[in-house]
């Protein structure tokens, strides 16, 4: 394991690295940026000391610009937050179902919908869950994080918490409120990682389930549920776990469009705001936040997977 995690640091630090001159590089696109009076190498390991201290530069305000990195990517991690738990309630019953009855008109059915899952244009969907749900019936609310009648104190950065931490009367009432601004772009944004996880769950169960280890649990007169519960599941899921985190990073790309849609003060409609008005101090902010987080998360998946996952720390020895 302790190999293993170095090798993880490794590319880590490197892909790192690499990240930092990307966004190094795009503070060098406008001719009259400060970090064009010096030579690539020079000024790159000057970008790094700033990095090491917490400074991305300063906004037109010539204030720091990670203060506003800290308010919009906080809604951003929330919203992802909700999406990947829904994702896994959903993808994992239905991926392990349609594995478990793989071949039969069940795992087809699943199958057919997971297709057209993926295939839906998420900003279509978007717009037919606002007609439906916003318009029409008048359910739930079109945009936002919160009603502004209701005043929050951005204590953490997440409303959930915010709200729960805040001593006002209405308390109850804006929890409220912030659930239901949070159920359509959740909806949305968890659609395409739930097709993902009902088929990485499906491909994983199908094939445990032709393993010796579950014919003999079932001459043994186990139940269905029983060997799912104590050997399907126990085998099945530890392989995932790495490709479940990778599903959580790609929502940070996906989050961009539905915060846009549905007006949504997070990242990612911050940093389409940035490119819009050619902020490149902004764009190269939120491309070495957004970027160090997917690393951090791919990381972090890496190695949950090898510490449920025996194998998977001992593959570096399968290179021969």
């Amino acid at each position: 394991m302790f190999i293993y995690t170095i090798r993880r640091l490794n590319l880590f630090l490197i892909t790192l690295f690499i990240l930092t001159m990307i966004g190094y590089s795009i503070l060098r696109i406008e001719p009259s940026s400060y970090w064009n009076l010096h030579d690539f190498w020079s000024g790159w390991l000057l970008y790094l000391e700033n990095l090491m201290v917490g400074n991305l530069g300063l906004n037109e305000a010539g204030k720091p610009i990670l203060g506003e990195i800290l308010t919009v990517f906080p809604a951003t991690l929330e919203l992802c937050f909700f999406a990947f738990i829904l994702s896994l309630l959903l993808g994992i019953p239905l991926g392990t179902l349609a594995g478990v009855k793989r071949g039969r008109w069940i795992d087809t059915c699943i199958s057919s919908l997971t297709l057209v899952g993926y295939s839906l244009p998420l900003f279509w969907l978007a717009m037919l869950l606002i007609m439906l749900f916003s318009i029409q019936l008048g359910w739930l609310p079109v945009s936002g994080r919160y009603n502004l009648l209701y005043q929050i104190e951005p204590v953490t950065g997440f409303a959930l918490f915010d709200v729960f931490l805040s001593e006002k009367s209405y308390r109850s009432a804006a929890m409220l409120d912030v659930v239901r601004h949070l159920i359509l772009p959740t909806l949305v944004l968890a659609i395409a990682p739930t097709t993902e996880v009902i088929r990485l769950t499906r491909a994983s169960v199908a094939d445990v389930m032709q393993q010796n280890f579950i014919k003999v649990a079932q001459t043994k007169g186990l139940s269905m549920g029983e060997i799912i519960m104590r050997h399907v599941m126990k085998n099945a899921i530890p392989p995932i776990i790495p490709k479940l985190g990778m599903q959580f990073s790609t929502m940070m790309t996906f989050a961009m469009l539905t915060e846009s849609i549905f007006n949504w003060p997070g990242i990612g409609r911050w940093l389409l705001d940035a490119i819009a008005t050619q902020n490149y101090v902004a764009i190269q902010a939120g491309v070495i936040t957004v970027g160090g987080f997917i690393l951090l998360a791919n990381i972090l998946s890496d190695l949950a997977g090898a510490l449920v996952n025996p194998l998977a720390r001992k593959e570096w020895y399968a290179i021969k």
